[in-house]
């Protein structure tokens, strides 16, 4: 007679999915990444936001495990809404997963409490292993941004943090002229740039200084000392 000790045929008790909310400004990247992961076992999708405050909303609503956090959003940027999130709930993990690979954005999000940092170049196996990877508690990079991390800790301090530092250099460079009340075809002209990407860059200042127009940025600026 072969003895079996109480609950030997009982089940394994079943881990609890992940709970992730997924946020990002475009539609069609929103929904493959949602559908991505809700494929992957003890993984579920609890929520999506297209904007930055829907983004803080739904987190303290939904009370995810994982926030995966795009940085250019139309409101507040995703590096200010990681920081409300991380403030009011320390227990969410933050993936960023953008297309910023400049070193300020990147230590701007770690300082602003996030967890990872990948490049939407990632592979899909990447995306749901960083995941889950911050939803266990782990520090995740992808390996370019994983090797700038190292450099920079590696590195003499510097002297000064810079004026904005959720800016990269080019932009704050940018914000100087407009500060000096220069029109974006004179910064294009004085910095070799195209119209369209001296747009872009003004347009990502206005969203990661929370300013709505060029008047609001030029006060800004000037208070800090640019212009």
């Amino acid at each position: 007679m072969t003895f079996q000790p109480p609950g030997a045929d009982s089940q394994p008790a079943q881990q609890d999915p992940l709970r992730v909310l997924v946020v990002d400004d475009h539609p069609l990247f929103r929904f493959g990444l949602c559908t991505v992961l809700a494929d992957v076992p003890e993984t579920e999708v609890v929520g999506e936001a297209a904007t930055g405050l829907d983004s803080v909303s739904a987190a303290r609503a939904l009370r995810p495990d994982v926030v995966v956090m795009d940085l250019h959003l139309p409101d507040i940027s995703g590096i200010e809404a990681t920081r409300q999130i991380v403030t009011e709930t320390p227990s969410v993990g933050v993936l960023v997963l953008t297309m910023f690979d400049d070193s300020e954005s990147v230590f701007a999000a770690m300082r602003a409490g996030a967890r990872g940092y990948l490049l939407k170049g990632a592979g899909q196996d990447q995306i749901v292993r960083a995941v889950h990877g911050v939803g266990r508690g782990e520090a995740i990079f992808g390996p370019d941004i994983a090797t700038r991390v190292l450099g920079y800790f590696n590195s003499p301090p510097p002297t000064n943090d810079p004026v904005f530092p959720e800016l990269t250099s080019r932009e704050r460079e940018v914000l100087a002229l407009i500060a000096e009340g220069q029109s974006n075809t004179v910064i294009a002209k004085a910095m070799s740039l195209s119209p369209k990407t001296v747009r872009n860059h003004v347009s990502s200042i206005f969203t990661k200084l929370h300013v709505a127009d060029r008047a609001q940025a030029i006060v800004r600026a000037r208070n800090a000392g640019l212009g």
